[in-house]
């Protein structure tokens, strides 16, 4: 569609029946924006024009930050030993089982069955993050820790992604430079730097935050990395500072949900071939299957190691059972490096997706924890 008018209403349509589905049937509206954008996709088709994948990387970008802002480190602290431990086995444990499955079983090489490991080992920040703020979560103890653990996680498969994969250069070590001296800066000069903006119509501290992602985010890219990489670590370095003013982390959240997260979701569903899936179901159902098995395998004992209620247990277990962002990363970066095939990418991004939907819909209809929130903040979530 040539006309960027009717091509938004198009979008923000879909995103808005979306939401009205989700109302109905209380399922999480990002999975339902994917599923939603999944049949969009293959029925009507929908064009990512260079302004949908914009909005569709803004919103992974913001959506990341604003997950990060919400580790405490005083329940971190407390649940040090969970947070790393469930965090390291989320990552561990289906990262070595996709492999030896893809490179054994399914004859994948080796480059290629290390793509499958790294792009199956992740947990979904996208996805946890608004499935927490959406039933409120965000606020418990419990969310703090899957959040967390989250982090650890995709921390492994950015290390793996890199450490296996990575273009070494001046470039990239200039990269994780500056990345670390803004985690040292940022919580020292925001604060000075908000107090004297104050809360304005114009939201100077909402256009500062960009910038900052923005910036970084484009060395990190000049670099070869990802532009998502940094926001986590920069809003997990200003978490105290948001959460001294929940406002500022709820305007910020008003903007992502409304306009950017529904282009990212859409995006990721639209990427589900249906007549690829069809052709690749079977490997894609094993993939699955082998990913939430080996979560579950690793994360269930610890659960109960930590001391978990059991429906919390499993509850976490399932949403560390998700993917999406990096995922997709990994299984794009595997298809533009020449490393996997057009087939195989189809494969892996639609595990990925099947792992944002099917573990989080078990854990919303069966599993969701009580989670009373006082009345003032419930609204704010």
């Amino acid at each position: 569609m040539d006309n960027v008018w009717l091509a938004s209403a198009l979008w923000i349509g879909l995103a808005l029946a979306a939401s009205l589905i989700s109302i109905w049937a209380a399922i999480s509206v990002a999975l339902i924006e994917i599923m939603v954008g999944a049949v969009a996709g293959n029925s009507i088709g929908l064009s990512l024009a260079p302004w949908v994948n914009y909005l569709a990387g803004f919103g992974a970008i913001l959506l990341t930050f604003l997950a990060g802002t919400e580790i405490d480190a005083k329940v971190v602290r407390k649940n040090l030993w969970a947070s790393l431990g469930i965090g390291v086995v989320s990552f561990a444990a289906p990262y070595v089982g996709v492999l030896l499955f893809a490179h054994f079983v399914a004859g994948w090489p080796w480059d290629q069955a290390q793509i499958a490991g790294i792009a199956l080992s992740t947990t979904s920040v996208a996805v946890v993050y608004a499935v927490m703020v959406e039933t409120g979560l965000n606020k418990t103890e419990l969310g703090k820790i899957i959040l967390a653990a989250c982090f650890v996680t995709d921390l492994g498969t950015v290390l793996a992604l890199g450490i296996v994969f990575a273009n070494y250069s001046w470039l990239l070590l200039g990269f994780a430079a500056l990345t670390a001296l803004a985690m040292v800066a940022l919580p020292r000069f925001a604060p000075w730097f908000f107090a004297k903006v104050g809360h304005r119509v114009s939201e100077p501290e909402t256009k500062f935050i960009a910038m900052i992602l923005f910036f970084l985010g484009g060395i990190g890219s000049i670099a070869g990395s990802e532009a998502v990489l940094p926001a986590y670590l920069i809003g997990m370095v200003l978490a105290p500072t948001f959460q001294k003013d929940p406002g500022l982390a709820h305007r910020m959240r008003v903007v992502a949900f409304t306009i950017l997260t529904p282009f990212y979701f859409l995006k990721a569903g639209s990427l589900v071939e249906f007549k690829a899936v069809i052709a690749g179901a079977g490997l894609i159902a094993m993939l699955l299957a082998l990913k939430m098995a080996a979560k579950f395998i690793g994360i269930v004992p610890l659960t109960r190691l930590f001391r978990f209620d059991r429906r919390d247990g499993m509850y976490t277990t399932l949403m560390m059972s998700t993917g999406l962002t990096f995922g997709t990363i990994s299984a794009l970066f595997g298809l533009t490096k020449g490393i996997i095939d057009q087939g195989q990418y189809t494969v892996l991004v639609t595990t990925v997706i099947g792992s944002a939907v099917v573990p989080t819909l078990i854990a919303q209809r069966w599993f969701q924890p009580s989670c009373e929130l006082p009345t003032e903040e419930a609204q704010n979530v």
